[in-house]
């Protein structure tokens, strides 16, 4: 895999070795008083949930070392089993990573065809977690000032850019604080984990069934870690490397070499469709053609609102997705050739959008930030960050200044920073549990699944060999799907670890 290979040339040199955290000791019992079972009604309209879905809540303790202390709700929502009781499994308890990503809209996903059979067999139940929607939530800054543009996102950042965005990260930080205040620190991967214990209480479960995506496989594998014997079934799809040493600033680095691949995976294919895009016949040449792009946004932005760093944003989901290859690539192809609209439609920044992106924002950087220590020095993140680019150019600035507030974030008032649990299990401690990556995923590089499969003894992973889509359960590759249906409804894992061909490539065009 290229972003393997690239990786392996300069890690040497940009990783230096964060100390690895000590395990925190795995908790037995309950963390808290238990939970009153949810009472089921009406969904809230802001929900814009159908009528077959009915939401609750859930009271946990905002700190969990005072369980008896403040309480916070955490909104969640289910659909019911649509199969006969003799089929029926229970609670199908799904995150979608981030973090900052809500799953209040999980129970309609039981309507798509590729989960209807697993739907037949349980309860489909999403939730806001803590800081996300009504959750308790979090804001660190106004919604109009995080949403302003255009803005600038270039690829060799001057020493005047640089500073301007420590002055950026300081303040954000600052604001977290100033919002929060001392409830800010109690935002964290392991408080998430223990409100999952108690979503599981609450919805009356004897043991957790759950399928988490991207940042949720980690949220998962301390639950994992934390209760195994509460375990009943796990799908982990698109895996966060669970090492200590690499939460969360290694893992960040990792991730943008991974995410050069996948733009180069984009561009190859605009490549190969030259007669449809007219981008160019090469990846270097379709590269061109974006940063020639870039540079008139720079000059004058589409719509007065689309500039460098949101064209970025833009097509930092074709790393993410195939799905969005093809319109990507026309957008630009027409901008090039004067018309600006498809590209202001897809970059452009959504007002309606705005509150809900800047509070899945500030819990991205509260769980972060709080999950363990983080470089405090501008020096090392200017090192480190100027090797990878370097290989990596494509989204490394644009991460670094994403998560650069946690180098300036407030410290807990009553202990140190947290630890980053040793994520691992002992051989029959845990029921099987199923792995899913595809080899070339940016957001979560492979060596993460196989890192994880190290640790959890017992589990087997599913790959999705060349191909890089994040996430890839129930979608469109039939042998992945039958892999992880077949698991959700039997609890059967491969005999050994296996591997999927890759799905197919999308057709050029403008959908």
């Amino acid at each position: 895999m290229k972003s393997v290979a690239l990786f392996g040339t300069i890690g040497s040199l940009v990783l230096g070795t964060l100390a690895a955290a000590p395990a925190d000791g795995a908790e037995t019992g309950l963390p808290a008083p238990a939970p009153k079972k949810i009472s089921w009604g009406r969904c809230a309209p802001v929900e814009h949930l159908p009528s077959g879905v009915e939401c609750g809540k859930v009271r946990v303790p905002l700190d969990y070392a005072r369980p008896e202390g403040k309480q916070i709700d955490l909104t969640v929502s289910r659909r019911r089993a649509t199969g006969p009781a003799r089929e029926r499994q229970g609670a199908l308890l799904y995150n979608p990573g981030g973090p900052g990503g809500s799953a209040m809209a999980f129970p309609m996903y039981g309507e798509l065809s590729e989960w209807r059979r697993t739907a037949r067999a349980y309860d489909f139940v999403g939730y806001a977690p803590r800081g996300v929607g009504r959750s308790a939530p979090l804001s660190c800054e106004d919604p109009e000032q995080s949403a302003k543009a255009p803005s600038d996102s270039p690829v060799h950042p001057s020493e005047r850019f640089k500073q301007q965005k420590i002055k950026e990260a300081r303040e954000y930080a600052a604001g977290c604080a100033r919002r929060a205040g001392p409830a800010l620190q109690h935002y964290n991967t392991l408080n998430n984990a223990r409100d999952l214990e108690m979503l599981r209480i609450a919805l009356g479960e004897k043991k957790l069934t759950f399928m988490g995506a991207s940042y949720g496989t980690y949220l998962g594998a301390v639950y994992a870690t934390l209760y195994p014997g509460h375990v009943r079934r796990m799908v982990f799809d698109s895996v966060v490397n669970p090492a200590p040493d690499h939460i969360w600033y290694r893992n960040n680095l990792e991730q943008n070499i991974a995410f050069e691949g996948r733009w180069l995976d984009w561009r190859t294919w605009v490549a190969k469709h030259h007669k449809t895009y007219r981008l160019g016949t090469t990846a270097e040449a379709v590269g061109k053609s974006y940063y020639r792009a870039a540079a008139q946004l720079r000059r004058k932005p589409a719509g007065g609102k689309v500039g460098p760093a949101q064209l970025q944003s833009a097509f930092l989901m074709a790393g993410y997705s195939d799905h969005y290859w093809p319109i990507r690539a026309a957008a630009l192809s027409k901008y090039l050739k004067g018309d600006p609209k498809p590209l202001i439609a897809q970059a452009a920044p959504d007002p309606e959008d705005a509150a809900s992106k800047e509070n899945g924002d500030a819990v991205y950087s509260a769980v972060e930030c709080n999950d363990a220590d983080w470089p405090r020095d501008w020096a090392t993140w200017d090192r480190d960050n100027t090797i990878v680019a370097q290989a990596a150019p494509f989204e490394t600035w644009d991460n670094a200044w994403m998560n650069l507030p946690c180098a300036f974030w407030p410290r807990p008032a009553r202990t140190m920073q947290q630890r980053p649990l040793d994520v691992r299990t002992a051989p029959g401690a845990l029921p099987p549990v199923l792995l899913l990556a595809a080899e070339r995923d940016g957001a979560t590089p492979y060596a993460g699944a196989q890192e994880l499969r190290r640790r959890l003894a017992g589990s087997r992973l599913v790959t999705e060999r060349d191909a890089g889509t994040h996430g890839v359960a129930f979608s469109e590759n039939d042998c992945v799907n039958k892999y992880t249906e077949d698991y959700l409804l039997t609890g059967r894992v491969p005999a050994r670890d296996a591997f999927c061909k890759p799905h197919k490539e999308p057709e050029p065009g403008e959908k």
